[in-house]
């Protein structure tokens, strides 16, 4: 029975890691509902009416959602000056209720303040963000002049809770956030290898659903692997350890990747494009038999089930883990490949590569491992981690030169959102004298983490949505509770908990979330009516429509520009990181590509954010929306290529059986100008420069001379090549023209 239930705990903590990595959403929820109980708490035996404890528990939310630093010293200083700046705020919406141009004229004017404090980094968001919050605070629970040494007691209750709620209830150091992230890695790396045993063991009619599944999972590794890189230089103790951890997260999300595109090709007709493993549902292409006799796909399988359960081994190794271990790093070698088509072999090595990659993620965050049931193939594998480790070097990084003026997106976005509540105050106050600040919050929040007036337009959208079915939730909830104050407070923490859980995962859900607690908080006022929701909605499309007509007038960001600016960016990284890795892999000086591919990976992230305006289920533009999810993919792909060649360019100096080739410079230097070219053309529709197209990579070093060289392996020319066709895939899509080769 322990045993039954400690493996039931495993799989409930593996499941959890998995959903929620770093358990982020968990702890956001968990502190903000642990706040505001602390809160009520507090208040409620002190005698506090309802109105001081809305306040108290809205004021701790706002305290402790708006708190954005990583570091907890940085975290108490911002609270502790996030209080008086509460306390100023709640005061002045208090006096300026009842003079309403003054009133409208400074809510106008602390929200400009509030969006222009982004600027100054975390800390000036969250001020901004904690004294727009508390002035909404007064007016929602229409604190008057009288009350204010009330609301203030409640005010300073609302952050204490927070702080000891932070610090001591649910504390979150850097270094155990890594740890959770960590673990969600290896949870996600292990459902990928899941995912490709689905893949080996598919019918021609499940194919397509296997390979969704892989491509899911290969993304949300993917993103794993970017949070622990976020999160590297505050968790781990030196910045050497970080860029060590760094190289081995990569060298693994590589090698996971890499044996799931080896395995889609050994299945498959013909070879398998890496942009099927890129683009949402495109089509698997067609699936056979694994070719072989049927034991080389049954010791396929039991080896991919034995990295599904290196993977998750934690704790020592005992004799059995070793011998696995052992065997599964053996397939580095050619000796030990068993006796199978190329593709099939491929596979098998990419499981060795995989096997290498988890052993040294292993030594990387727990350090020495117990050799003694070592292999030769795994001593020499130790061997190359070690070299490797030891020729990892810091490099400083160059600042790049900020915006100013207008063009600074603080400013910009400052103004817009300054222009868009002026609007929404206006048409606010003729639909409600007493609610029109639904309007600007509106406003306001649609303008929060958007950049171009497409982002702002389905984020309007989805807010609205979120609160016409959260208006119907309020109505039946209100009805559930009637009179019952504490039934509606746990109801009011149940539905914060589920708004913060939810966020990071669906905006719409947390606008469901928010305005059925609102119709609860209203009950609890005695200002619950079924007409107040109902203009909940009219002042939310409002406040939706105001933000997009203010983006769209005001200093507008078209999504166009927007993500045209990204995809040069996109493809500049992309130009950096493949040249560097070529030059490394020539022979050339070494650099900092473990900063490079971190930045392109950035950058598309930011890339693939702004296109979901044109992504977007709703979007009536069709083929736009095959062109962006297109262009997207073949980047991803271009980029899982680069990042390919540069950690193998690392591995120069270690690696038996990679050397510098001189001759990869002049074969890859045409890649490296098509993705230039491109950029340039993106950039400016007035150049016409054509990309150049010709024989391919392998073709060009297949010259007499050869032995003179290092030999470059198989792998460098594989992603040589897909990059180069890749670069050459996303011309048609950008209108770049192609010149043809010359006989």
């Amino acid at each position: 029975m322990k045993a039954a239930g400690r493996r039931s705990g495993t799989r409930l903590r593996d499941h959890l890691a998995a959903s929620d990595p770093g358990l982020l959403r968990l702890t956001a929820g968990l502190r903000t509902v642990g706040a505001i109980a602390l809160t009520l708490a507090v208040l409620a035996p002190a005698g506090a009416d309802i109105t001081h404890l809305v306040a108290g528990a809205m004021t701790s939310m706002a305290a402790t959602f708006s708190i954005r630093e990583r570091r907890r010293g940085a975290q108490a200083v911002t609270l502790a000056l996030g209080l008086p700046v509460a306390l100023v705020s709640l005061s002045l919406g208090a006096l300026l209720s009842r003079r309403v141009v003054v009133g409208d004229v400074f809510s106008v004017a602390l929200i400009f303040c509030a969006v222009y404090g982004r600027r100054f980094g975390d800390r000036g968001t969250t001020l901004g963000l904690v004294g727009f919050q508390l002035y909404f605070v007064s007016l929602f629970v229409g604190a008057t002049p009288e009350q204010l040494p009330g609301f203030w007691a409640a005010i300073a209750v609302g952050f204490a809770s927070s702080a000891v709620v932070r610090f001591a209830v649910v504390p979150v150091t850097p270094t155990g956030l890594l740890v959770r992230l960590r673990q969600a890695f290896r949870v996600r790396l292990a459902r990928l290898v899941s995912a490709q045993i689905a893949l080996l063991d598919a019918g021609p009619d499940e194919a397509d659903k296997a390979l969704e599944e892989v491509r899911e999972r290969t993304a949300r590794l993917h993103e794993t692997a970017l949070m622990i890189q976020s999160w590297l230089e505050e968790g781990t103790p030196d910045e050497p350890t970080a860029r060590l951890v760094q190289r081995r997260v990569a060298d693994a999300e590589i090698a996971s990747e890499r044996l799931g595109l080896s395995l889609l090709s050994a299945r498959s007709a013909e070879r398998a494009d890496t942009l099927t493993l890129h683009l949402p549902g495109a089509p698997a292409p067609e699936v056979g038999r694994l070719p072989g006799p049927e034991e080389v796909t049954a010791l396929l399988r039991r080896d991919l089930r034995a990295l599904r359960a290196l993977v998750l081994r934690t704790g020592s190794a005992g004799a059995g883990v070793a011998q696995m271990r052992n065997r599964l790093l053996g397939y580095r070698d050619e000796e030990n490949l068993p006796a199978a088509s190329a593709p099939v072999r491929d596979v098998f090595r990419g499981i060795g590569e995989v096997a290498r990659a988890v052993m040294g993620l292993r030594i990387a965050l727990d350090g020495p491992q117990d050799e003694s049931d070592d292999s030769p193939a795994t001593a020499r594998s130790r061997e190359e981690l070690d070299a490797e480790d030891a020729a990892i070097d810091a490099e400083e990084a160059e600042e790049a030169e900020e915006p100013k003026g207008l063009q600074r997106p603080t400013t910009r976005a400052a103004v817009q959102v300054s222009v868009g509540s002026t609007l929404a105050i206006v048409g606010g106050e003729l639909l409600s004298t007493d609610r029109w600040y639904w309007a600007v919050l509106t406003c306001w929040i649609v303008f929060i983490n958007t950049a171009s007036t497409g982002e702002i337009l389905v984020k309007g959208y989805r807010r609205l949505l979120g609160t016409v079915f959260g208006v119907v939730a309020g109505i039946l909830l209100a009805g559930l509770v009637g009179g019952n104050t504490v039934l509606a407070f746990v109801l009011v923490l149940l539905l914060i908990f589920a708004m913060f859980y939810t966020a990071p995962l669906s905006y719409t859900l947390m606008s469901f979330f928010v305005t059925a607690m609102l119709g609860l908080l209203y009950t609890l006022l005695h200002t619950y009516s079924w007409e107040v929701l109902v203009l909940r909605v009219e002042e939310t499309a409002l406040g939706a429509v105001c933000g997009v007509v203010a983006a769209a007038l005001v200093l507008p960001v078209r999504t166009d520009r927007r993500t045209n600016e990204l995809l040069v960016t996109v493809l500049e990284r992309l130009s950096d990181v493949s040249e560097a890795a070529v030059t490394q892999l020539s022979g050339g000086p070494a650099e900092d590509l473990l900063d490079k591919a971190r930045e392109l990976d950035q950058a598309l992230g930011d890339l693939r954010s702004a296109t979901k305006p044109l992504t977007h289920p709703v979007t009536p533009l069709r083929a736009r929306r095959t062109t962006a999810r297109y262009v997207v993919a073949l980047l991803e792909t271009c980029a899982y290529h680069a990042r390919a060649l540069a950690a193998t360019a690392e591995l120069l100096p270690t690696h038996p059986s990679i050397a510098a080739d001189p001759r990869l410079r002049g074969a890859a230097g045409r890649t490296v100008r098509n993705i230039r070219t491109i950029a340039t053309r993106v950039a400016d529709d007035e150049v016409t420069a054509p990309i150049e197209t010709g024989p391919s990579i392998a073709s060009l070093l297949a010259d007499d001379d050869a032995s003179r060289y290092g030999r470059v392996t198989g792998r460098v020319l594989r992603h040589l090549e897909r990059l180069d066709e890749a670069v050459v895939g996303l011309a048609r899509p950008l209108d770049v023209p192609v010149k043809a080769p010359e006989h």
